[in-house]
């Protein structure tokens, strides 16, 4: 049956490749209030593709004001279990046109590449779940898979999910499954899968920084009086420690799985520039998926070509923190506060605002499901055992998954490598890579039956 299944996934992947290619046409951009008509646009197209591959319920769905989320259903085969496939169709915000190789919006495949907004991140994940399921229909004396599906494909997730938790309890009944395989995650290289196992939360807030009533001369009170931009660049300072660990008190720390990352591996996949050093202590696993992280996002100032002489009354920053798995995200976010406020220089005022806060997971991966799943990959890439790995990035709804299905085995599985790019210029999808992941999902479905 694993013959049949490998031929028929190279039967269908033709029409998904187009039909990916497809979507990602559609600049389905969550954050931007101006392109929500091609998010809806977008969903309908996904509606579309599910109906067209046999599913007899198709629904666009929101909840609240939320962007549209499609939702098919397949009943399963008596005694069969139910699989719910997830993945998102919005997508980040192209950025500069001129940082791109090509057009962001249009598939351009170059050396083994498909590059595109959402090729990988996580148009990918949708075409993955349409040739799993096109593959079962396409097997001799079969008329689909043999497991119950149920296809939810969401349409805010890049914009962080902020209806999910409404979603899911509106629509509890429709997504009850048990197993879910969430398709937007990475391997370990190109050639050796992964199955992600924990994940890191996410505070992100903002800190202003206030010194003054109103700007005045620089020639005039500078010395004796302080200006809130070099207050607010000591403060950002103090989060880290001389050797760049993060020096908040409070926030925990956890062990990493056990494999080897080097350092001209991680100087490499990151675009490191030559002489700057690496931050932080200890294993670089445990650095990037068991350790908190700190990072400056923005900072709103005055810009170097419309500076006056004059002493800056307030400034503001947009910081992130990564929180270890383990760890409380509103609990990470309370000791954000108390550092900050705590180590504001010159009693310079101080206050913590717009968070965004999502919890970290990890996940039971010593069950039957994942035993099934890991059969799945080391077929789909030719003996190759997958590994189990963190992530150090942040994907919250999946605790929202968790506390709401909380019965259901989480597969977390990956549509893309090290060198994908997603959220940045030039994102690309591996098609041989693809080629595999649409393979071991499809059979993780023949396996899930049994």
């Amino acid at each position: 049956m694993v013959d049949d299944i490998r031929d028929a996934v190279r039967q269908v992947l033709p029409g998904v490749r187009a039909d990916l290619e497809a979507l990602v046409r559609i600049p389905s951009v969550s954050a931007d209030p101006g392109r929500h008509g091609e998010v809806r646009r977008s969903a309908e197209a996904t509606a579309r593709l599910f109906g067209e591959a046999g599913f007899p319920d198709v629904q666009i769905l929101s909840a609240g004001s939320g962007q549209p989320a499609v939702v098919a259903r397949r009943p399963a085969p008596d005694g069969a279990p139910t699989v719910l496939l997830y993945a998102h169709h919005d997508v980040q915000p192209e950025g500069a046109h001129a940082d791109w190789a090509t057009d962001p919006f249009e598939p351009t495949e170059h050396d083994g590449r498909l590059y595109g907004r959402g090729a990988a991140d996580d148009k990918a994940g949708i075409a993955v779940h349409l040739a799993a399921i096109r593959a079962h229909e396409t097997v001799a004396g079969r008329d689909g898979p043999p497991v119950g599906v149920t296809v939810f494909v969401e349409g805010e997730e890049e914009i962080g999910s902020p209806s999910l938790a409404e979603f899911l309890e509106a629509y509890r009944d429709r997504l009850a499954a048990d197993v879910i395989v969430i398709a937007d995650a990475v391997n370990w290289q190109v050639g050796t899968p992964a199955l992600t196992t924990s994940l890191r939360g996410l505070v992100n807030c903002v800190v202003e920084v206030r010194a003054l009533e109103h700007a005045v001369h620089s020639g005039m009170y500078g010395g004796p009086i302080p200006d809130a931009l070099t207050a607010l660049t000591r403060l950002l300072a103090t989060l880290h420690d001389e050797d760049g660990n993060v020096a908040v008190e409070g926030l925990s720390s956890g062990r990493a799985a056990d494999l080897e990352l080097s350092e001209k591996r991680l100087r490499s996949e990151s675009s490191m520039l030559d002489g700057v050093r690496l931050i932080g202590s200890g294993s670089l696993v445990d650095r990037l998926w068991a350790r908190p992280a700190i990072a400056v996002l923005a900072v709103d100032a005055p810009r170097v070509a419309e500076a006056s002489n004059t002493l800056i009354p307030s400034a503001r920053a947009k910081i992130s923190l990564r929180v270890a798995p383990g760890d409380d995200a509103e609990a990470a976010y309370a000791a954000m506060i108390r550092h900050l406020e705590g180590h504001a220089p010159w009693g310079v005022q101080v206050r913590v605002s717009d968070p965004e806060i999502g919890e970290p997971y990890a996940v039971r991966a010593d069950t039957a499901p994942y035993d099934a799943a890991r059969s799945a990959f080391r077929e789909a890439w030719d003996g190759t055992d997958p590994v189990d790995m963190g992530t150090g990035g942040s994907i919250p709804f999946i605790a929202a998954f968790a506390e709401a299905c909380p019965e259901a085995a989480i597969l977390i599985t990956g549509v893309e490598d090290p060198d994908t790019r997603a959220h940045g210029a030039n994102e690309g999808l591996h098609l041989a890579e693809f080629e595999r992941a649409c393979l071991a999902e499809a059979l993780l479905l023949d396996k899930l039956a049994e």
